[in-house]
């Protein structure tokens, strides 16, 4: 969660502006927390608090109605809608609200279940559901088995479809002046970006510097690192610093969980 967290924050400055410079600085006075972070807390709320995944999304981005860069416009009439109905997306935004499924369950059945209720609230298009399920499974796998990157490329393309090519020239991807907002296109790239880094840093920096939707990419790609490599602390303090008291609450219940054992309960 703090993975996914970290890489909207970092990612959010590039959103709608430039592609970033190689060694670009990761915090900055113009970054911010953005729809991507609340809707993560939101499902965590969901999960540790017992409520609707529906009326936790829809009572963070109420509480929330002016994120840095927006929402998505299908998304932000489900959130204004008086019913608030699935709509037919495939949006990138089931995909990368959903990495506390990843970790609050143990069981890959449950862990598949309960990434399509978290998505199907608004995002009910197949490609939607997929892009969560992949992203929370792929979590789930890398906590409890370690796969070598290769072996998790080739489970992804034979459970999910997705081909993860590798990925060979950041700087051409980011002059295409693509915007990849739905499911079959950052999720592999994030994926991607994961399994060609080194590191955690290296991972968000990679997903940033590919362009397009960055804060998504690298808050997908960031919540995948999390369950592979350590997070700096270092890293995780300059995110908390962008976070109001109600965001850290969550978080905070969250990591207490995981400190406790908790987390996959």
């Amino acid at each position: 969660m703090i993975g996914a967290i970290i890489g909207d924050i970092v990612g959010s400055r590039f959103e709608f502006g430039g592609p970033p410079e190689k060694d670009f600085k990761l915090f900055t006075d113009d970054c911010s927390y953005t729809d991507d972070t609340i809707c993560t807390v939101a499902v965590a709320d969901a999960i540790m608090n017992g409520k609707p995944y529906r009326d936790a999304l829809l009572e963070w981005c109420r509480r929330y109605p002016n994120p840095m860069g927006g929402y998505g416009p299908r998304f932000l009439d489900w959130i204004e809608s008086e019913k608030a109905l699935p709509n037919n997306s495939c949006g990138n935004g089931a995909a990368m609200r959903v990495s506390p499924v990843g970790w609050l369950f143990d069981d890959y059945k449950q862990v598949l279940m309960e990434a399509q209720r978290s998505a199907e609230v608004s995002h009910c298009h197949s490609e939607g559901i997929r892009g969560a399920q992949c992203i929370a499974e792929v979590i789930l796998w890398l906590r409890h088995m370690r796969f070598k990157k290769e072996e998790l490329a080739r489970k992804v393309k034979k459970f999910f479809g997705y081909d993860i090519l590798p990925l060979r020239d950041i700087m051409r991807i980011g002059s295409t002046g693509h915007f990849d907002s739905i499911c079959q296109e950052t999720v592999p790239w994030a994926i991607r970006c994961f399994i060609n880094a080194n590191n955690f840093e290296e991972t968000i920096r990679l997903a940033v510097m590919c362009d397009g939707d960055t804060d998504t990419k690298a808050a997908i790609a960031g919540s995948i690192a999390e369950a592979y490599y350590p997070v700096p602390s270092h890293l995780v303090e300059q995110a908390v610093s962008y976070l109001p008291k109600d965001m850290l609450d969550i978080l905070d219940q969250f990591l207490e969980k995981q400190k406790e054992g908790l987390v996959g309960g």
